[in-house]
């Protein structure tokens, strides 16, 4: 597979939530192809509370058939030990700073930011580029804290010093247009495809919205 830019992969952010996934009764691998062939152009395997070889299994799967970049939540060491082509680390996970000592060439690091003071943060520590939100109410994680809107994802990326950045949070087709005029890069979904019937065409709904 030919690694694509790290811009063009933030376009369309997938995350398989393995808690997200057991309450829909979904299966992640299933979920990985159908996200892919609905125009995804990134995934991210999350998988709060699970042991490392489990989220290595799994992003091992997750890696073999989805033909896209995937990205490992929290877990720097599964995303290193992998070969997986970056990890997206929070303001509690391990130090952006030090995991770019040991990442290896190309790998991407993300970070998370609700507050333009962590956006300055994740900024001056060396992220590649941000995950910032909670955009609208979601249940998908439960310390997201308020939703801060596309006006307040606006004031959050430009605190970032440029870098690119992925609205994330209760992301819908409908909010599409407003964040990327707001300069988002894309949007990073959980429940708008892995609860949908019809993942593949959740997914296709979602990158009509960007590439309108």
């Amino acid at each position: 597979m030919t690694r694509q830019p790290l811009a063009a992969a933030l376009r369309l952010v997938v995350i398989l939530d393995t808690g997200v996934a057991r309450e829909a009764k979904a299966d992640l691998e299933t979920l990985a192809r159908r996200a892919a062939e609905g125009g995804a152009t990134m995934l991210q395997v999350r998988a709060k509370g699970e042991s490392a070889g489990a989220v290595a299994a799994l992003t091992r799967r997750v890696i073999a058939v989805a033909g896209l970049p995937v990205i490992v939540n929290d877990r720097l060491d599964v995303a290193i030990a992998t070969g997986a082509a970056g990890c997206h680390l929070g303001q509690d996970d391990f130090p952006i700073a030090e995991a770019l000592r040991i990442a290896p060439p190309g790998f991407w690091l993300g970070g998370s930011a609700g507050t333009p003071e962590e956006a300055r943060w994740a900024a001056a520590a060396g992220a590649h580029y941000l995950g910032i939100g909670p955009v609208a109410a979601t249940g998908s994680k439960a310390d997201a804290g308020a939703a801060i809107g596309i006006e307040g994802f606006r004031a959050v990326h430009a605190a970032a010093s440029g870098l690119p950045a992925v609205a994330i949070g209760g992301v819908t087709a409908a909010l599409v247009p407003g964040l990327l005029a707001a300069g988002a890069a894309g949007v990073a979904v959980i429940r708008a495809v892995v609860d949908a019937a019809d993942p593949a065409a959740a997914t296709r709904t979602l990158r009509a919205a960007l590439d309108a």
